[in-house]
C-alpha cells in the first residue's frame, strides 16, 4: 500500500513538472509591432481571477478580478502605456514592442472549479532597415551626397555601398573563417600523409636489414673409447686319479 502511494506521488510530480514545461509557448515579434498573448478562455466569468507576471521576479503587470481590471508595470517602467487587456478573453496585448520586452510572461487563471497556468517566451527582434529607403542626407545636399560634392562624383563611399553594410561584413567574416578552416584541414591532411609515409619508410628499412642464414649441419664421427679387452680365463679344479 505504501509503495503504491509513493509511486502515485512520484508520477504526479513528474506529470506536474513536465506539464508546466509543455505549456511554454514561444512567440516572436518584430520590434514596433503589437503582439497578443492569448489564453484558452472564451469569455471571462464574474468569479475568474487572472494575473499576468513578467520576468524571473514575476513582477505583476496586469490583473483581472471579476469585473475589475488593473494594469501595472515593472520597476523600471519599460511597459509604460503599452499594455492592454482583452476584457472578454483575458489575453494580454503589448503594443509598440521593444527588444527590452523579451522575456518570460506567465498567467495564472483561477476559476471556480479549476486553476490553470500558461507561460509565454516572447522574443522581440530588431527591425532591419529597408534597403530601398534612401539614407538620411545632410542639409543642402538633395542628391544624397555630402554638401559640396557633385552628384556624379561623391566624396567617400556612399551609404548604399556594400562595403559598409552589415551583410557584407558578415559575408566577409564568414569567408575568412571558412578559408582559415580550409587551411587547417589542408595542413592536417599533409601532416597525416607525411607521417604515414615516414612510417612506411621505416617498415621498408627494417625489412631490408633482415639477414637470412642457411645453416648446414655436419655429422661428426664419434671416437670409440680405447678400452683394453682382456682374455677370459676359466679356472677349473683337477682331481688326479690313482
Amino acid at each position: 500500500m505504501i509503495l503504491s502511494v509513493l509511486l502515485y506521488l512520484c508520477f504526479y510530480c513528474l506529470v506536474d513538472v513536465f506539464g508546466d514545461a509543455d505549456t511554454v509557448k514561444s512567440v516572436s515579434v518584430k520590434e514596433g509591432d503589437s503582439v497578443t498573448l492569448q489564453i484558452n478562455i472564451t469569455e471571462i466569468q464574474t468569479d475568474d481571477d487572472i494575473m499576468w507576471t513578467f520576468g524571473a521576479n514575476r513582477s505583476l503587470i496586469a490583473k483581472i478580478s471579476g469585473e475589475t481590471s488593473d494594469i501595472g508595470d515593472v520597476p523600471d517602467g519599460r511597459f509604460r502605456d503599452r499594455l492592454k487587456l482583452d476584457h472578454q478573453t483575458g489575453s494580454l496585448i503589448i503594443t509598440n514592442t521593444r527588444t527590452t520586452d523579451s522575456g518570460l510572461y506567465e498567467v495564472e487563471i483561477s476559476r471556480s472549479r479549476s486553476e490553470d497556468k500558461h507561460r509565454f517566451n516572447v522574443t522581440v527582434y530588431a527591425a532591419t532597415p529597408d534597403p530601398h529607403t534612401p539614407s538620411q542626407t545632410t542639409s543642402g545636399s538633395p542628391s544624397g551626397y555630402p554638401s559640396g560634392s557633385p552628384s556624379g562624383s561623391p566624396s567617400g563611399s556612399p551609404s548604399g555601398s556594400p562595403s559598409g553594410s552589415p551583410n557584407f561584413l558578415t559575408v566577409l567574416i564568414s569567408a575568412a573563417a571558412a578559408g582559415f578552416l580550409l587551411l587547417l584541414v589542408t595542413v592536417g591532411i599533409i601532416w597525416i600523409c607525411r607521417k604515414h609515409r615516414k612510417s612506411d619508410q621505416r617498415v621498408e628499412t627494417h625489412e631490408e636489414e633482415i639477414t637470412y642464414a642457411d645453416p648446414t649441419f655436419y655429422k661428426r664421427n664419434a671416437k670409440k673409447p680405447n678400452v683394453k679387452q682382456e682374455d677370459d680365463v676359466v679356472y677349473a679344479s683337477v682331481v688326479p686319479r690313482r
